[in-house]
């Protein structure tokens, strides 16, 4: 068996080796963009040798004006079907005609000619803008990078604000992993530490300011921050816990961990954290007021409206019931 080759750098030598020429030979004047966007673990980087059983081939994605799509994409789809098995004869391959508005109405339901508010940042599912953001471009005549940048990642108000929510999902649980536990529930008070630790791995991803993928590569892109070797061995702690009082240690130093990491990158001025003890009941919780902290510094009056009003963050859990592109409009209501 061969070395592994990525699946990003199959479908750059798919473009170099059979689309360009093809685009040179038929249309030297036709403007156009070519990357590899989109679902996939080879968009994320994270392919490996297994990810060749399924829905895993050379693909590109080009982009083109909308009045040349009109003019010249039924042509040049016929083109390329009829020369790339010549050229690219050794596997199956895939590659999509689009306009750019086209393309990102379909990925996100967002019009790349209009203004990003913050109700369509946070109505954008965050899996999806490291889609479109990762992989790469191979070629760009009509500006596919531009429209990438301005997704690149959230602003700075709205990025504060998801730091907020994210704190507020992880306060009001951390002391039920002893709640739990005290009533001899340990397998609920396991699975609260787990989804604890889930939470807080969200707050690393956002304070590192990179976009979290979806569950099949969320661990392993945890692993490529560079908070990871510090704290997965506390986050680990929780999950192999015997004892829901085992459990309450470990949470506590996993907290601090991730407090000391909102301390050490000055996101705000510095936290103060403690153990506090909620109603004199014998569980113990790190806690300090990052979300205090984190709205004093929101200037933008729409997302400080919604921040005192609805401090929920994202829209990625609703998204598992609605979760076409088109169905962002109905979430844009909630945050009206």
């Amino acid at each position: 068996m061969g070395a592994f080759v990525s699946g990003l750098e199959l479908s750059r030598r798919f473009y170099t080796e059979a689309v360009r020429p093809v685009l040179e030979a038929w249309f030297p004047d036709l403007p156009y963009s070519a990357a590899l966007l989109g679902r996939g673990s080879e968009v994320l980087g994270f392919d490996d040798a297994m990810s060749g059983d399924h829905n895993w081939e050379p693909r590109v994605l080009l982009f083109l004006r909308k009045d040349d799509q009109a003019r010249n994409g039924d042509r040049l789809a016929d083109a390329l079907s009829r020369e790339v098995p010549t050229r690219f004869a050794d596997r199956p391959t895939e590659y999509g005609i689009h306009t750019l508005r086209g393309y990102f109405l379909e990925q996100l339901d967002f019009d790349v000619e209009g203004e990003i508010r913050a109700r369509d940042w946070f109505t954008f599912p965050e899996q999806n803008l490291r889609m479109v953001t990762a992989g790469a471009v191979f070629h760009d005549e009509i500006s596919l990078t531009p429209v990438r940048e301005r997704l690149a990642y959230y602003p700075r108000d709205v990025w504060l604000y998801l730091q907020i929510a994210a704190w507020w999902r992880v306060h009001p649980e951390v002391n039920l992993a002893g709640r739990t536990g005290f009533v001899g529930d340990e397998l609920g008070s396991a699975l609260i530490g787990s989804q604890l630790v889930h939470d807080l791995m969200r707050l690393c991803f956002l304070m590192e300011r990179q976009y979290a993928p979806y569950s099949k590569w969320f661990g392993t892109a945890f692993s490529r921050l560079s908070c990871a070797a510090e704290l997965s061995p506390l986050f680990s702690k929780v999950l192999v816990a015997r004892s829901w009082q085992e459990r309450e240690e470990a949470l506590m130093a996993a907290y601090s961990g991730v407090a000391q990491l909102h301390n050490t990158l000055e996101i705000t001025a510095p936290v103060t954290i403690g153990v506090e003890q909620l109603w004199d009941r014998p569980f113990k919780v790190v806690w300090g007021d990052f979300p205090g902290a984190l709205v004093a510094d929101i200037k933008d009056p729409e997302v400080r409206r919604i921040a005192e009003r609805w401090p929920v963050g994202g829209i990625d859990q609703i998204r598992n019931v609605l979760w076409a592109a088109r169905d962002r409009r109905q979430l844009i209501a909630l945050f009206d």
